[in-house]
């Protein structure tokens, strides 16, 4: 790839562990045709990690073809999310988030409504990403999910089910995310399943149950992916609850590390891009949100970034693919409702808390 002549100015990068609809826009995922706009310069925020990467396979190529200067507002999803709620004004173009930011986003009314004559990729995401599209919680551009990452030979026998993780032989071995974080709403769906119950009715009453009689076994709650690897290099943990971004980090400090997905099936969070109500580039945005999803920009950021893609074009070698949500993971991955973790997310914070700190 050429080196850009286009200059990026970086505002922030902290970060914890995301007219088209006239005839030309079917013309390019990223050209100047596709946007017709007179802009020169456009703001995208999106996910601090690999922020190297980012700009080579993802920003750099459309800044190119469109001759547009972008600058970045780097950070992770909430906090991005948190000062764009109380500033809607902002110079941001772009926002690309986790599902649960977008969907709260979606709901107070801070982003336009994108139709597939604006952005013509929408016709080719996978279904489970126009099923997110429709609900509201904007497009999707990398989808995600968790499984079990393991140490065999100090667990001393295979983990194949969710259930597993409830053996007393686990005891003081397993670290699970933070219900703060992506993963941690997820595997309060995991923890509801075990205990029979539908989370969509009593509210995670019986994920609670579940995870009071998992505690023993659970030496470590975590807010980074990142820790995990240092946990399981130092034995401090033996078994883990991950997204799938995470096994990467982990297997290259523990490379014996076994990750799985248990054949029930497991649950998926979407991120997803946005555009603001009060973006002064709209036509250049849809033209970028175009591009994210378009199969060419798809393929590249799944095997560069480790990316689930969520255009139904891509197609990935079995090497390609390793630890992301796609083909047979993809199609056992449900989904779950961000509206109801929403909702809940002050309560469970405060039960969670009361339980894992006492």
């Amino acid at each position: 790839m050429k080196k850009s002549k286009l200059a990026f100015l970086v505002l922030a990068s902290t970060f914890v562990l995301s007219a088209c609809g006239n005839s030309e826009a079917g013309k390019s995922s990223g050209s100047k045709e596709s946007t017709n706009s007179e802009s020169s310069s456009m703001v995208v925020s999106t996910f601090g990690l690999s922020e190297d990467i980012v700009k080579s396979d993802i920003i750099d190529p459309f800044a190119k073809d469109n001759d547009v200067s972008i600058t970045l507002d780097l950070g992770n999803s909430a906090d991005r999310y948190t000062k764009f709620a109380t500033n809607p004004s902002s110079s941001i173009d772009v926002m690309e988030l986790s599902q649960n930011n977008a969907t709260e986003g979606n709901t107070k009314g801070l982003f336009l409504t994108v139709t597939e004559k604006e952005v013509p990729n929408i016709a080719n995401l996978t279904d489970s990403a126009k099923e997110v599209y429709e609900s509201g919680a904007g497009i999707p551009i990398a989808v995600n999910s968790i499984g079990i990452i393991y140490d065999k030979a100090a667990v001393g026998h295979e983990i194949s089910s969710w259930d597993d993780l409830w053996s007393s032989d686990l005891k003081g071995k397993i670290a699970i995310p933070d219900i703060s974080v992506t993963a941690g709403p997820l595997f309060m769906y995991v923890a509801s399943d075990h205990a029979g119950t539908d989370i969509s009715k009593d509210k995670g009453k019986g994920a609670f149950s579940a995870l009071k009689k998992l505690k023993p076994n659970i030496v470590k709650t975590y807010s980074k992916s990142s820790d995990l690897a240092n946990m399981f290099q130092s034995g401090e943990i033996s078994v883990a609850v991950v997204a799938d971004f995470g096994v990467g980090m982990i297997q290259k400090s523990k490379a014996d590390a076994t990750y799985v997905v248990p054949e029930s099936g497991t649950y998926a969070n979407f991120n997803t891009i946005n555009i603001p109500k009060d973006t002064k580039n709209k036509e250049l945005a849809l033209g970028f949100v175009n591009y994210r999803i378009s199969e060419e920009s798809q393929k590249t950021k799944a095997i560069s970034l480790g990316e689930g893609p969520t255009s139904s074009k891509v197609e990935l070698t079995d090497e390609e693919a390793s630890n992301l949500t796609y083909g047979d993971i993809a199609d056992r991955a449900k989904a779950v409702d961000f509206n109801l973790i929403n909702d809940n997310m002050t309560d469970w914070v405060d039960q969670w808390n009361n339980l894992m700190n006492n």
